[in-house]
């Protein structure tokens, strides 16, 4: 980027903001936002880094800012999709200090003075034994605030897995009760399954942003996303600007949600 073109930059963007801002006065806002935080690994390649977990050590810093942009419009739900099931099978050299990078970003957003009330969701199971603990004690440092969103961690998560537990979970309910498989077949509904989501309790998602320019869902809240509005954005998420959150809740305002009606 030449130097002229830099300062058109810093002149132009803050302007665009304020009209984008302006335009969004009196609009729709999401209440749930999923964002899929895709693009790391690409934007260290392009950036001529030598190790990938760089660009995830970049875009998990970035996480804060924009949780601060959701804070600012009341969003009060906001999932990230952090680490994929999918993702476990990446060689231990790069999952590894991946699992750091979450560890310590949880730990962060767990600081005195942030406003978020933290959630894992997804397969402790599947993780190490520090990491689940380590995000078990940042969802539990978290637990009595009420100042900003409530922050989904989805760490080890897949969707269908997490519709498999749901499933097994209200299997589980259903003996414990002393209830019968044919009892539950007669009644079973989707709000039964829903209760055992590991998002319950939660409004869905109605916005889900996904950078990096892909345009899928990779198994993110496939349960709960039936109804969400999607918004694909070609930067890789270390460089997910404000005027890009901006653009997706200028798009999300502007479109009719008719829940299939």
């Amino acid at each position: 980027m030449t130097v002229r073109e830099l300062i058109y930059r810093r002149l132009v963007y803050p302007v665009y903001e304020w009209r984008l801002t302006t335009l969004l006065a009196g609009k729709p806002v999401p209440q749930h936002v999923g964002v899929m935080c895709d693009g790391n690994r690409r934007w260290a390649r392009e950036m001529g880094y030598v190790d990938p977990n760089d660009g995830h050590r970049v875009g998990a810093a970035k996480i804060k800012h924009v949780l601060g942009w959701c804070d600012k419009f009341g969003i009060g739900h906001v999932t990230l999709y952090l680490l994929a099931t999918d993702n476990l099978r990446r060689p231990a050299t790069e999952l590894e200090p991946l699992l750091r990078i979450i560890e310590d970003l949880a730990a962060e957003l767990a600081e005195e003075g942030n406003p978020w009330r933290l959630r894992v969701v997804g397969a402790l199971d599947v993780l190490p034994a520090a990491t689940a603990a380590a995000l078990k004690a940042a969802e539990e440092r978290t637990a009595e605030r009420a100042g900003g969103a409530q922050v989904n961690l989805a760490v080890g998560y897949g969707g269908r897995r997490e519709i498999a537990d749901a499933v097994r979970s209200l299997l589980y309910e259903r003996a414990r009760s002393g209830g019968t498989l044919e009892e539950l077949a007669e009644v079973l509904d989707v709000e039964h399954i829903a209760e055992h989501l590991y998002t319950r309790g939660q409004p869905d998602p109605d916005l889900v942003i996904r950078t990096s320019g892909e345009q899928r869902l990779s198994g993110f809240l496939l349960w709960q996303s039936a109804h969400s509005e999607f918004y694909f954005c070609d930067v890789n998420w270390p460089d997910f600007r404000h005027v890009d959150f901006l653009r997706a809740l200028r798009s999300y305002a502007s479109r009719q949600r008719r829940y299939g009606a």
